[in-house]
This record gives structure tokens, C-alpha cells and sequence, in this order.
């Protein structure tokens, strides 16, 4: 049994509006749900994706007001990285400096094309041309036509002190393949051909561990097809002796998180139920949606959560 592919990346935001405003009007993600950090229900949880919230396609994050920035380093992921068209770049480059945000085209990897900027918490994203694209649901809504659109995830950045630990489960473990090495940049993949199914290792010995907070990833969630495959994940990583969580349902998932051996959180998340389960998709991300057992609190919560506008953001 294999993984099958990332299911999603959390990060940490400062201001909430700010925030959403980048991710569905420059980036031209939707909105698919505004809900509250289940752990902290004071504070918002934002999932940005496909039209449908797809596997694979979305990031989320926890926007905390007034926190201060973080630092990337070693047992993190440090560049969420998207697929896009091959013609697609030069019209972001384009829009982008249209919107002033700082992008720079490095050198390419892999033979691709790699469009590096940061979001406005200096959370670092990539643009990298593939191929072979997901086949996602297109918000057509949105700003950005469906010919460039974001297509998913494409092999995201991870970084460890030590990696032979990290590879060692990638591999034996949860059925990556090492299918490139270019620099020191190591490429895994569950499914050659499907850019979200794909991660990049990179071992940096001499580089300090990154601090969590705005602008940083907090965890990569990676996809069971459904409950039975993920108890089957959840046993083998126990069997490894590593301290994983009991199922932990969030309303939209079920989840479980680990440290793997360099100091990244992962999770992994099924498919199921989805992003409709508690609205229909033609009205997702529109209202706050609540866990059960915070509705009855809905009220003081609504006048904790700073105000924002979604005017924008469908």
C-alpha cells in the first residue's frame, strides 16, 4: 500500500484579511471553508483550493493577528510549491509584479521551470511548470482564467539536519520512489506522473531548525483513500515507535500526526467526507462553519473572530 499523494499543507498567517485577499484574489484559489482553529476556537482556520477543495489542492492556515514572524530552517517545509502550465509562467511573472509582489525566476529544476515569491507573511511559494497536470475542478469565479490556474500541489520543499532517516520511511514506508537527484535536492514519488504526489529532500547539516510561526508551514497532511487505510498507516507508524496521534476527526477529515525523524509534523488525512459535508459547493467558504460541539458557543466565538470582508474571495 502506498500513500496517495498530499492531501494538504497548514500554514501560519498574521492578518486574516490580508491573508485571504492574497490567496483568492492574487492567487485565484477559492475559498472553500472558514472555520475555526478546532484548537483554539478564538481563531480562524482558512482552507484555499480547487472549486471543490480537492485533495492535493489546498492550503490552509491558521491566521493569528499580530503574530510575529518566523523563520525557516531545517525540520520544516520551507517552499509550498504549485503546478502550473508550461505557458502559464511568463503570465504570472506578469501578474504578479502587476499586484507588487516580489517574484524571481531561478534556475530551472529538473528541467522545469521554477517561479519563487513569498506570500505577504513571507510564507515561500513556487510556481513549477509540469507537464502533467491534476485534473481539478477550476474556480472559474476567480480572477485568474483556468489555462493558468493553479493545478495542485507540485513537490514541496522539505528540510532536515539529517536525511537518511526521512527517506528511510518515505521510502520503505510509505511508498515514495527516488526517481531524482540534482544538487542535493532529492525528488520522492508516489506516481510519477502527478505532480501533488510528490515531495523534494534536501539535507542541510549546518543549518539551524526553523521557528514555527507567521509565515512558516505548521504541517504537510498526505492523503488515505478512506478510515481503513488510514488505521492501516496509523499501525505501521506505531509498529516504528513513533508517537502518533489517536484518530482525530476534523469534521472535514480524519487526521493523524507524527514527527518524522528530521522534525516535520505530518499528517495523514482521508479524502473523506470533504468540504460539502456542512454546505453545498456553490455556497462553500460563504458562512462560518462550526463543529458541533462549538456551535452552541457560536455567538461569543463571532465576536472574538476579527471581521473580514468575502467580497473578494469566491
Amino acid at each position: 500500500m502506498k500513500l496517495r499523494g498530499i492531501h494538504h499543507i497548514t500554514a501560519i498567517a498574521s492578518d486574516p484579511q490580508r491573508n485571504l485577499d492574497f490567496y483568492t484574489q492574487t492567487l485565484g484559489l477559492r475559498l472553500v471553508k472558514r472555520t475555526v482553529n478546532f484548537d483554539d476556537p478564538g481563531s480562524y482556520h482558512f482552507y484555499f483550493g480547487d472549486r471543490v477543495g480537492s485533495p492535493g489542492t489546498i492550503i490552509t492556515f491558521f491566521p493569528w493577528p499580530g503574530a510575529r514572524r518566523g523563520t525557516r530552517g531545517t525540520g520544516q517545509v520551507v517552499a509550498a510549491s504549485y503546478a502550473v502550465a508550461p505557458g502559464a509562467m511568463d503570465y504570472w511573472k506578469t501578474r504578479l509584479a502587476a499586484e507588487h509582489v516580489l517574484a524571481e525566476e531561478i534556475a530551472p529544476r529538473f528541467g522545469q521551470r521554477v517561479l519563487r515569491f513569498p506570500d505577504p507573511d513571507g510564507l515561500m511559494l513556487e510556481l513549477a511548470s509540469a507537464e502533467q497536470l491534476k485534473a481539478g475542478e477550476f474556480n472559474e469565479q476567480g480572477p485568474v482564467a483556468a489555462e493558468f490556474a493553479l493545478r495542485g500541489f507540485h513537490a514541496p520543499t522539505l528540510e532536515v539536519q539529517a536525511s537518511a532517516l526521512t527517506e528511510r520511511l518515505l521510502t520503505e514506508t510509505f511508498g515514495f520512489e527516488l526517481i531524482g537527484d540534482e544538487a542535493g535536492r532529492r525528488r520522492f514519488s508516489l506516481s510519477p506522473g502527478a505532480p501533488d504526489a510528490q515531495i523534494d529532500l534536501i539535507e542541510r547539516r549546518d543549518t539551524g531548525f526553523g521557528n514555527i510561526a507567521a509565515g512558516t508551514v505548521h504541517h504537510i497532511a498526505f492523503r488515505a483513500g478512506n478510515d481503513e487505510e488510514q488505521l492501516h498507516w496509523r499501525e505501521a507508524i506505531e509498529k516504528l515507535g513513533f508517537g502518533v496521534t489517536p484518530v482525530i476527526d476534523r469534521q472535514y477529515f480524519h487526521s493523524i500526526y507524527f514527527r518524522e525523524p528530521g522534525g516535520i509534523l505530518f499528517e495523514i488525512a482521508t479524502d473523506p467526507p470533504g468540504f460539502a459535508i456542512d454546505e453545498p459547493v456553490e455556497h462553500l467558504g460563504e458562512t462560518l462553519r462550526l463543529p458541533p460541539q462549538f456551535e452552541e458557543h457560536r455567538s461569543s466565538i463571532e465576536q472574538v473572530l476579527p471581521r473580514i470582508s468575502l467580497a473578494h474571495s469566491s
